[in-house]
């Protein structure tokens, strides 16, 4: 028998559960996805902290206080992937803006900014705001820009 199963309202319900139980590790739940491929239910949870890095433990801790209260609030056979969110993660929302503030990022624009003729920039997160958009110390010339999060073609976390 075919089930179906909204995965938005499936996520609307585990969200909130998830958020929790992440920070009480001290932790924040970069990105949770709920997908079915290859005909299998997949829950996928990235976690990051500003304190540290995410370690193993810090997977499993989660991973074991979500078990329980998952199979319960998800009516389908699923893989639970509990992960940190890698060293080069490319930003997916407009949260990770907020959530690594103060971090190395490569951006890259859709337009150049006036008087520029480079579209990739490489710099630290300042600050961002859903009107101003990305506050960013570029590196190569050691000058603020202030980017628009409409000519913000993508962004992802940059190490050395």
């Amino acid at each position: 028998m075919k089930q179906d199963i909204n995965r938005y309202e499936v996520l609307e319900k585990i969200t909130p559960v998830i958020e929790n139980t992440a920070m009480r590790f001290g932790l924040i739940p970069v990105e949770i996805e709920f997908v079915k491929e290859n005909h299998r239910w997949f829950l996928r949870i990235f976690l990051y902290s500003s304190e540290r890095d995410v370690s193993l433990d810090d997977c499993e801790n989660v991973t074991r206080s979500l078990g329980d209260f998952m199979d319960e609030l998800i009516p389908v056979k699923y893989h639970l992937e509990v992960s940190s969110p890698g060293l080069e993660r490319k930003f997916k929302s407009e949260k990770e803006f907020i959530i690594f503030r103060g971090r190395r990022i490569s951006v890259k624009l859709k337009t150049p900014l006036e008087g520029e003729t480079e579209k990739i920039f490489k710099g630290e997160i300042l600050d961002f705001d859903v009107n101003e958009g990305l506050k960013f110390f570029r590196f190569d010339d050691g000058r603020e820009l202030q980017i628009p999060k409409d000519n913000i073609q993508s962004a992802k976390l940059y190490i050395d």
